[in-house]
Protein backbone atom coordinates (compact mmCIF):
# COMPACT_ATOMS: atom_id res chain seq x y z
CA UNK A 1 0.00 0.00 0.00
CA UNK A 2 1.94 3.03 -1.23
CA UNK A 3 1.30 6.12 0.82
CA UNK A 4 2.91 9.14 2.37
CA UNK A 5 4.24 9.10 5.87
CA UNK A 6 2.70 10.37 9.03
CA UNK A 7 6.10 11.83 9.78
CA UNK A 8 9.43 11.63 7.96
CA UNK A 9 11.95 9.00 8.86
CA UNK A 10 14.85 10.51 10.78
CA UNK A 11 18.22 9.03 9.85
CA UNK A 12 20.17 7.67 12.77
CA UNK A 13 17.28 7.40 15.19
CA UNK A 14 17.92 4.24 17.21
CA UNK A 15 15.37 1.49 17.11
CA UNK A 16 17.31 -1.71 17.51
CA UNK A 17 18.15 -3.77 20.57
CA UNK A 18 20.06 -0.86 22.13
CA UNK A 19 17.43 1.73 21.21
CA UNK A 20 14.28 2.93 22.99
CA UNK A 21 11.92 0.28 21.60
CA UNK A 22 12.72 -2.57 24.06
CA UNK A 23 12.26 -0.19 27.00
CA UNK A 24 8.93 0.96 25.56
CA UNK A 25 7.72 -2.60 25.08
CA UNK A 26 8.78 -3.42 28.62
CA UNK A 27 6.84 -0.39 29.85
CA UNK A 28 3.77 -1.58 27.89
CA UNK A 29 3.94 -4.90 29.70
CA UNK A 30 4.23 -3.22 33.11
CA UNK A 31 1.25 -0.89 32.60
CA UNK A 32 -0.99 -3.57 31.12
CA UNK A 33 -0.89 -2.33 27.52
CA UNK A 34 -1.67 -5.56 25.69
CA UNK A 35 -0.17 -6.02 22.22
CA UNK A 36 -1.48 -8.86 20.11
CA UNK A 37 1.19 -11.48 19.28
CA UNK A 38 0.20 -10.90 15.66
CA UNK A 39 1.62 -7.34 15.57
CA UNK A 40 5.02 -5.76 15.99
CA UNK A 41 6.25 -2.20 16.52
CA UNK A 42 9.10 -1.48 14.13
CA UNK A 43 10.99 1.17 12.17
CA UNK A 44 11.68 -1.30 9.35
CA UNK A 45 9.04 -1.86 6.68
CA UNK A 46 6.96 1.17 7.71
CA UNK A 47 6.23 4.25 5.65
CA UNK A 48 7.48 6.57 8.36
CA UNK A 49 9.31 6.44 11.66
CA UNK A 50 7.94 3.86 14.04
CA UNK A 51 4.90 1.98 12.84
CA UNK A 52 3.09 -1.29 13.40
CA UNK A 53 3.30 -4.38 11.18
CA UNK A 54 1.27 -7.57 10.99
CA UNK A 55 3.43 -10.60 11.88
CA UNK A 56 0.61 -12.94 10.82
CA UNK A 57 -2.58 -12.58 8.80
CA UNK A 58 -5.10 -10.51 10.76
CA UNK A 59 -8.84 -10.85 10.25
CA UNK A 60 -11.36 -8.04 10.29
CA UNK A 61 -12.53 -7.32 13.85
CA UNK A 62 -9.43 -8.75 15.53
CA UNK A 63 -7.96 -6.86 18.46
CA UNK A 64 -4.52 -5.42 17.68
CA UNK A 65 -3.82 -3.91 21.09
CA UNK A 66 -5.63 -2.55 24.14
CA UNK A 67 -4.52 0.47 26.18
CA UNK A 68 -5.79 0.67 29.77
CA UNK A 69 -7.04 4.11 30.72
CA UNK A 70 -4.43 4.29 33.48
CA UNK A 71 -1.72 4.26 30.76
CA UNK A 72 -3.18 7.28 28.97
CA UNK A 73 -1.36 10.56 29.54
CA UNK A 74 -3.78 13.38 30.31
CA UNK A 75 -4.44 16.08 32.88
CA UNK A 76 -6.22 13.38 34.91
CA UNK A 77 -3.30 10.91 35.03
CA UNK A 78 -0.30 13.22 35.46
CA UNK A 79 1.47 13.55 38.81
CA UNK A 80 0.26 17.16 39.01
CA UNK A 81 -3.41 16.32 38.45
CA UNK A 82 -4.34 17.72 41.88
CA UNK A 83 -2.75 21.08 41.09
CA UNK A 84 -4.41 21.23 37.66
CA UNK A 85 -7.76 20.39 39.20
CA UNK A 86 -7.45 23.11 41.87
CA UNK A 87 -6.39 25.71 39.30
CA UNK A 88 -8.76 24.65 36.52
CA UNK A 89 -10.58 27.99 36.48
CA UNK A 90 -7.33 29.82 35.74
CA UNK A 91 -6.44 27.40 32.93
CA UNK A 92 -9.45 28.05 30.71
CA UNK A 93 -8.57 28.93 27.11
CA UNK A 94 -10.25 28.81 23.69
CA UNK A 95 -8.20 25.76 22.67
CA UNK A 96 -9.07 23.71 25.76
CA UNK A 97 -5.59 22.17 25.53
CA UNK A 98 -3.80 23.97 28.39
CA UNK A 99 -4.29 21.28 31.09
CA UNK A 100 -2.88 18.56 28.83
CA UNK A 101 -0.01 20.79 27.70
CA UNK A 102 0.93 21.57 31.29
CA UNK A 103 0.79 17.85 32.08
CA UNK A 104 3.12 17.20 29.13
CA UNK A 105 5.47 20.00 30.20
CA UNK A 106 5.78 18.50 33.66
CA UNK A 107 6.12 14.86 32.64
CA UNK A 108 8.41 15.50 29.66
CA UNK A 109 10.89 17.46 31.79
CA UNK A 110 10.72 15.17 34.84
CA UNK A 111 13.54 12.62 35.01
CA UNK A 112 11.38 10.28 37.07
CA UNK A 113 8.23 10.48 34.91
CA UNK A 114 6.59 7.06 34.47
CA UNK A 115 6.05 7.97 30.78
CA UNK A 116 9.75 8.36 29.96
CA UNK A 117 9.90 5.11 27.88
CA UNK A 118 6.91 6.47 25.93
CA UNK A 119 8.57 9.84 25.34
CA UNK A 120 11.69 8.06 24.08
CA UNK A 121 9.74 6.99 20.98
CA UNK A 122 8.67 10.56 20.22
CA UNK A 123 10.37 12.30 17.31
CA UNK A 124 13.04 14.89 18.05
CA UNK A 125 11.02 17.99 19.00
CA UNK A 126 13.58 20.18 17.27
CA UNK A 127 12.95 18.45 13.93
CA UNK A 128 9.16 18.52 13.69
CA UNK A 129 7.91 19.18 10.15
CA UNK A 130 4.71 21.12 10.85
CA UNK A 131 4.57 24.30 8.75
CA UNK A 132 4.49 26.34 11.97
CA UNK A 133 8.23 25.54 12.18
CA UNK A 134 8.93 26.61 8.59
CA UNK A 135 10.05 30.13 7.87
CA UNK A 136 7.36 32.54 6.73
CA UNK A 137 9.13 32.83 3.37
CA UNK A 138 9.11 29.05 2.96
CA UNK A 139 5.39 28.79 3.80
CA UNK A 140 4.54 31.48 1.28
CA UNK A 141 6.78 30.12 -1.47
CA UNK A 142 5.63 26.53 -1.16
CA UNK A 143 2.07 26.77 0.14
CA UNK A 144 0.61 30.07 -1.05
CA UNK A 145 -3.00 29.58 -2.14
CA UNK A 146 -3.48 26.29 -0.28
CA UNK A 147 -4.93 27.80 2.91
CA UNK A 148 -2.04 26.51 5.06
CA UNK A 149 -0.16 29.82 5.59
CA UNK A 150 -3.31 31.52 6.86
CA UNK A 151 -4.08 28.60 9.20
CA UNK A 152 -0.51 28.67 10.55
CA UNK A 153 -0.64 32.43 11.13
CA UNK A 154 -3.81 31.96 13.19
CA UNK A 155 -2.19 29.10 15.12
CA UNK A 156 0.94 31.06 15.95
CA UNK A 157 -1.06 34.06 17.11
CA UNK A 158 -3.31 31.90 19.29
CA UNK A 159 -0.42 29.85 20.71
CA UNK A 160 1.53 32.99 21.59
CA UNK A 161 -1.48 34.59 23.24
CA UNK A 162 -2.30 31.44 25.21
CA UNK A 163 1.28 31.09 26.39
CA UNK A 164 1.60 34.73 27.49
CA UNK A 165 -1.77 35.10 29.19
CA UNK A 166 -2.52 31.64 30.64
CA UNK A 167 0.48 29.32 30.68
CA UNK A 168 3.36 31.60 31.66
CA UNK A 169 1.57 33.15 34.67
CA UNK A 170 0.74 29.63 35.88
CA UNK A 171 4.34 28.43 35.46
CA UNK A 172 5.72 31.49 37.27
CA UNK A 173 3.28 30.92 40.13
CA UNK A 174 4.57 27.34 40.61
CA UNK A 175 8.39 27.40 40.30
CA UNK A 176 8.61 24.44 42.68
CA UNK A 177 6.74 22.27 40.14
CA UNK A 178 8.14 23.49 36.81
CA UNK A 179 11.83 24.06 36.06
CA UNK A 180 12.90 27.28 34.26
CA UNK A 181 13.08 25.47 30.90
CA UNK A 182 9.31 24.89 31.06
CA UNK A 183 8.78 28.60 30.35
CA UNK A 184 10.29 28.35 26.85
CA UNK A 185 7.81 29.56 24.20
CA UNK A 186 9.53 27.32 21.64
CA UNK A 187 9.09 24.20 23.79
CA UNK A 188 5.45 25.13 24.25
CA UNK A 189 4.97 25.41 20.46
CA UNK A 190 6.64 22.03 20.01
CA UNK A 191 4.32 20.40 22.53
CA UNK A 192 1.31 22.05 20.87
CA UNK A 193 2.46 20.45 17.61
CA UNK A 194 2.73 17.08 19.33
CA UNK A 195 -0.80 17.40 20.71
CA UNK A 196 -2.00 18.50 17.28
CA UNK A 197 -0.42 15.50 15.58
CA UNK A 198 -0.48 12.72 18.16
CA UNK A 199 -3.33 13.26 20.63
CA UNK A 200 -6.75 11.64 20.55
CA UNK A 201 -10.11 13.05 21.53
CA UNK A 202 -12.78 10.70 22.80
CA UNK A 203 -16.05 11.25 20.89
CA UNK A 204 -19.13 12.36 22.79
CA UNK A 205 -21.87 9.83 23.37
CA UNK A 206 -24.73 9.90 20.86
CA UNK A 207 -27.21 10.99 23.52
CA UNK A 208 -25.03 13.85 24.78
CA UNK A 209 -26.38 17.37 24.47
CA UNK A 210 -25.23 19.13 21.30
CA UNK A 211 -24.03 22.06 23.40
CA UNK A 212 -21.80 19.88 25.58
CA UNK A 213 -18.11 20.78 25.53
CA UNK A 214 -15.96 18.31 23.56
CA UNK A 215 -13.82 15.92 25.56
CA UNK A 216 -10.28 17.18 26.22
CA UNK A 217 -7.41 15.67 24.21
CA UNK A 218 -5.20 12.91 25.63
CA UNK A 219 -2.06 11.05 24.60
CA UNK A 220 -2.58 7.35 23.82
CA UNK A 221 0.67 5.33 23.81
CA UNK A 222 0.87 2.71 21.02
CA UNK A 223 -2.13 4.20 19.19
CA UNK A 224 -0.08 7.24 18.18
CA UNK A 225 2.58 4.99 16.66
CA UNK A 226 0.27 4.00 13.81
CA UNK A 227 0.63 5.95 10.59
CA UNK A 228 -2.36 7.35 8.69
CA UNK A 229 -3.83 6.76 5.26
CA UNK A 230 -7.30 7.50 3.95
CA UNK A 231 -7.72 3.80 3.07
CA UNK A 232 -6.92 2.67 6.62
CA UNK A 233 -7.23 -0.84 8.04
CA UNK A 234 -7.64 -0.18 11.78
CA UNK A 235 -9.68 2.03 14.05
CA UNK A 236 -9.62 3.03 17.72
CA UNK A 237 -12.61 2.03 19.85
CA UNK A 238 -13.41 3.40 23.31
CA UNK A 239 -14.74 1.57 26.38
CA UNK A 240 -14.89 2.35 30.09
CA UNK A 241 -11.65 0.51 30.91
CA UNK A 242 -9.65 0.27 27.67
CA UNK A 243 -9.05 1.93 24.33
CA UNK A 244 -8.85 -0.82 21.71
CA UNK A 245 -7.30 -0.73 18.24
CA UNK A 246 -9.31 -3.11 16.04
CA UNK A 247 -8.72 -4.23 12.45
CA UNK A 248 -11.39 -2.86 10.09
CA UNK A 249 -10.39 -5.13 7.19
CA UNK A 250 -8.17 -8.19 6.67
CA UNK A 251 -4.46 -7.33 7.03
CA UNK A 252 -2.05 -9.74 5.33
CA UNK A 253 1.16 -10.79 7.04
CA UNK A 254 3.90 -8.18 6.56
CA UNK A 255 1.55 -5.31 5.80
CA UNK A 256 1.64 -2.12 7.83
CA UNK A 257 -1.29 -1.32 10.10
CA UNK A 258 -2.77 2.12 9.46
CA UNK A 259 -5.11 4.19 11.58
CA UNK A 260 -7.15 7.17 10.40
CA UNK A 261 -7.07 10.67 11.83
CA UNK A 262 -10.36 11.46 10.10
CA UNK A 263 -11.47 12.47 6.62
CA UNK A 264 -8.74 15.05 6.08
CA UNK A 265 -7.62 16.82 2.93
CA UNK A 266 -3.91 17.05 2.20
CA UNK A 267 -3.72 20.70 3.28
CA UNK A 268 -5.12 19.68 6.67
CA UNK A 269 -2.67 16.79 6.95
CA UNK A 270 0.29 19.07 6.22
CA UNK A 271 -1.01 21.74 8.59
CA UNK A 272 -1.69 19.41 11.52
CA UNK A 273 0.75 16.53 10.96
CA UNK A 274 3.51 17.73 8.62
CA UNK A 275 2.85 15.30 5.74
CA UNK A 276 0.57 14.77 2.73
CA UNK A 277 -0.54 11.61 0.95
CA UNK A 278 0.84 11.45 -2.61
CA UNK A 279 -1.68 11.67 -5.43
CA UNK A 280 -3.95 9.79 -5.90
CA UNK A 281 -3.87 8.14 -2.46
CA UNK A 282 -5.89 10.64 -0.47
CA UNK A 283 -9.48 10.04 -1.54
CA UNK A 284 -10.56 12.66 1.03
CA UNK A 285 -8.59 15.45 -0.64
CA UNK A 286 -10.41 18.73 -1.30
CA UNK A 287 -9.92 22.20 -2.73
CA UNK A 288 -11.51 25.33 -1.30
CA UNK A 289 -13.10 28.24 -3.10
CA UNK A 290 -13.24 31.06 -0.61
CA UNK A 291 -16.71 32.52 -0.31
CA UNK A 292 -15.19 35.99 -0.66
CA UNK A 293 -13.61 34.84 -3.94
CA UNK A 294 -16.98 33.81 -5.37
CA UNK A 295 -18.34 37.21 -4.34
CA UNK A 296 -15.42 38.90 -6.13
CA UNK A 297 -16.09 36.79 -9.24
CA UNK A 298 -19.72 37.91 -9.24
CA UNK A 299 -18.76 41.57 -8.80
CA UNK A 300 -16.25 41.47 -11.64
CA UNK A 301 -19.13 40.52 -13.94
CA UNK A 302 -21.17 43.56 -12.93
CA UNK A 303 -20.91 46.35 -15.49
CA UNK A 304 -22.81 49.14 -13.72
CA UNK A 305 -23.02 50.57 -10.23
CA UNK A 306 -26.63 49.42 -10.03
CA UNK A 307 -25.64 45.82 -10.77
CA UNK A 308 -22.90 45.96 -8.14
CA UNK A 309 -25.39 47.31 -5.61
CA UNK A 310 -27.84 44.50 -6.41
CA UNK A 311 -25.13 41.85 -6.00
CA UNK A 312 -24.11 43.29 -2.63
CA UNK A 313 -27.75 43.26 -1.55
CA UNK A 314 -28.03 39.59 -2.52
CA UNK A 315 -24.79 38.74 -0.73
CA UNK A 316 -26.03 40.45 2.43
CA UNK A 317 -29.22 38.38 2.17
CA UNK A 318 -27.15 35.18 1.92
CA UNK A 319 -25.20 36.28 4.99
CA UNK A 320 -28.48 36.71 6.88
CA UNK A 321 -29.43 33.17 5.87
CA UNK A 322 -25.99 32.06 7.18
CA UNK A 323 -25.16 30.51 3.82
CA UNK A 324 -21.98 32.58 3.39
CA UNK A 325 -19.52 34.55 5.49
CA UNK A 326 -16.31 36.49 5.07
CA UNK A 327 -14.17 33.66 6.52
CA UNK A 328 -16.04 30.74 4.94
CA UNK A 329 -15.18 28.50 2.00
CA UNK A 330 -16.99 26.23 -0.43
CA UNK A 331 -15.32 22.81 -0.19
CA UNK A 332 -14.90 20.84 -3.43
CA UNK A 333 -14.15 17.12 -3.23
CA UNK A 334 -12.98 14.81 -5.98
CA UNK A 335 -16.47 13.52 -6.75
CA UNK A 336 -18.81 16.14 -5.33
CA UNK A 337 -19.15 19.49 -3.61
CA UNK A 338 -19.08 18.86 0.13
CA UNK A 339 -20.79 22.18 0.93
CA UNK A 340 -23.44 21.74 -1.75
CA UNK A 341 -26.27 23.38 0.20
CA UNK A 342 -24.31 26.59 0.68
CA UNK A 343 -22.91 26.68 -2.86
CA UNK A 344 -26.21 25.79 -4.52
CA UNK A 345 -28.06 28.51 -2.57
CA UNK A 346 -25.36 31.07 -3.32
CA UNK A 347 -25.34 30.40 -7.07
CA UNK A 348 -29.12 30.49 -7.17
CA UNK A 349 -29.48 33.78 -5.29
CA UNK A 350 -26.71 35.57 -7.16
CA UNK A 351 -27.97 34.43 -10.56
CA UNK A 352 -31.77 34.57 -10.17
CA UNK A 353 -33.91 37.22 -11.91
CA UNK A 354 -34.55 40.43 -9.95
CA UNK A 355 -38.27 39.73 -9.54
CA UNK A 356 -37.61 36.26 -8.14
CA UNK A 357 -35.10 37.68 -5.67
CA UNK A 358 -37.59 40.30 -4.44
CA UNK A 359 -40.15 37.59 -3.80
CA UNK A 360 -37.57 35.45 -2.01
CA UNK A 361 -36.54 38.35 0.17
CA UNK A 362 -40.15 39.18 1.05
CA UNK A 363 -40.73 35.65 2.33
CA UNK A 364 -37.39 35.75 4.25
CA UNK A 365 -35.88 32.73 2.51
CA UNK A 366 -37.05 29.38 1.25
CA UNK A 367 -39.70 27.20 2.74
CA UNK A 368 -38.45 23.82 3.95
CA UNK A 369 -40.21 22.02 1.07
CA UNK A 370 -39.26 24.50 -1.62
CA UNK A 371 -38.80 21.94 -4.38
CA UNK A 372 -36.15 19.81 -5.96
CA UNK A 373 -33.82 22.50 -7.30
CA UNK A 374 -32.72 23.61 -3.82
CA UNK A 375 -31.77 20.04 -2.91
CA UNK A 376 -29.74 19.56 -6.10
CA UNK A 377 -26.60 17.56 -5.43
CA UNK A 378 -23.49 19.06 -6.98
CA UNK A 379 -21.49 16.15 -8.39
CA UNK A 380 -19.38 15.40 -11.44
CA UNK A 381 -22.56 14.25 -13.16
CA UNK A 382 -24.85 17.15 -12.23
CA UNK A 383 -22.54 20.18 -12.48
CA UNK A 384 -22.47 20.14 -16.33
CA UNK A 385 -26.30 20.30 -16.24
CA UNK A 386 -26.45 23.51 -14.19
CA UNK A 387 -27.84 26.71 -15.68
CA UNK A 388 -25.32 28.56 -17.84
CA UNK A 389 -25.19 31.55 -15.48
CA UNK A 390 -24.40 29.27 -12.53
CA UNK A 391 -21.60 27.53 -14.43
CA UNK A 392 -20.12 30.84 -15.57
CA UNK A 393 -20.00 32.20 -12.03
CA UNK A 394 -18.53 28.96 -10.71
CA UNK A 395 -15.93 28.88 -13.47
CA UNK A 396 -14.91 32.51 -12.84
CA UNK A 397 -14.54 31.69 -9.14
CA UNK A 398 -12.23 28.76 -9.96
CA UNK A 399 -10.08 30.95 -12.20
CA UNK A 400 -9.72 33.56 -9.45
CA UNK A 401 -8.85 30.81 -6.96
CA UNK A 402 -6.11 29.45 -9.23
CA UNK A 403 -4.57 32.91 -9.43
CA UNK A 404 -3.88 32.81 -5.69
CA UNK A 405 -1.22 30.08 -6.04
CA UNK A 406 2.43 31.01 -6.53
CA UNK A 407 2.78 28.30 -9.21
CA UNK A 408 0.54 27.13 -12.05
CA UNK A 409 -0.85 23.65 -12.62
CA UNK A 410 1.53 22.71 -15.45
CA UNK A 411 4.58 23.72 -13.41
CA UNK A 412 3.48 21.44 -10.58
CA UNK A 413 2.72 18.64 -13.05
CA UNK A 414 6.21 18.99 -14.51
CA UNK A 415 7.77 19.06 -11.03
CA UNK A 416 5.87 15.91 -10.07
CA UNK A 417 7.17 14.23 -13.23
CA UNK A 418 10.73 15.20 -12.33
CA UNK A 419 10.26 13.76 -8.84
CA UNK A 420 9.00 10.49 -10.31
CA UNK A 421 12.04 10.49 -12.58
CA UNK A 422 14.30 10.54 -9.53
CA UNK A 423 14.94 14.26 -9.00
CA UNK A 424 15.27 14.78 -5.25
CA UNK A 425 13.04 17.27 -3.50
CA UNK A 426 13.31 18.21 0.13
CA UNK A 427 10.69 16.76 2.47
CA UNK A 428 8.90 20.10 2.69
CA UNK A 429 9.02 20.69 -1.06
CA UNK A 430 7.55 17.25 -1.70
CA UNK A 431 4.69 17.57 0.79
CA UNK A 432 3.81 21.07 -0.41
CA UNK A 433 3.83 19.86 -4.01
CA UNK A 434 1.35 17.11 -3.18
CA UNK A 435 -0.96 19.65 -1.50
CA UNK A 436 -0.84 22.08 -4.43
CA UNK A 437 -1.13 19.42 -7.11
CA UNK A 438 -4.11 17.70 -5.48
CA UNK A 439 -6.00 20.95 -5.05
CA UNK A 440 -5.29 22.13 -8.58
CA UNK A 441 -6.41 18.83 -10.09
CA UNK A 442 -9.75 19.22 -8.34
CA UNK A 443 -10.07 22.84 -9.47
CA UNK A 444 -9.14 22.02 -13.08
CA UNK A 445 -11.67 19.20 -13.07
CA UNK A 446 -14.28 21.75 -11.98
CA UNK A 447 -13.18 24.02 -14.85
CA UNK A 448 -13.83 21.18 -17.29
CA UNK A 449 -17.23 20.41 -15.77
CA UNK A 450 -18.34 24.05 -16.02
CA UNK A 451 -17.11 24.39 -19.62
CA UNK A 452 -19.50 21.82 -21.07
Amino acid sequence: MATAAKRPKVAGTPGGADGPLPAFLGWCSRVGLQLSPKVSVSREGTVSGYGMLALEDVQRGELLFAVPRAALLSHETTAIRGLLQRERAALQSPSGWVPLLLALLHEYLADDSPWRPYFALWPDLGRLQHPMFWSEEERKRLLQGTGVPEAVDRDLANIGREHRTVVLPFLEAHPDVFPPRARSPELYRQLVAMVMAYSFQEPLEEDDDDDKEPNPPMMVPAADILNHVANHNANLEYSSEYLRMVATQPIPKGQEIFNTYGQLANWQLVHMYGFAEPYPGNTDDTADIQMATLRAAALQGATTEAERHQLCERWDFLCQLEMVGEEGAFVIGREEVLTEEELSATLKVLCMPAKEFRELKEQHGWEEDDGEEDSLTLTKKTIPKLEASWKTLLRDSVLLTLQAYATDFKSDQDLLGLKEAGIKLSWREEQALQVRYGQKRILHQLLELTSS
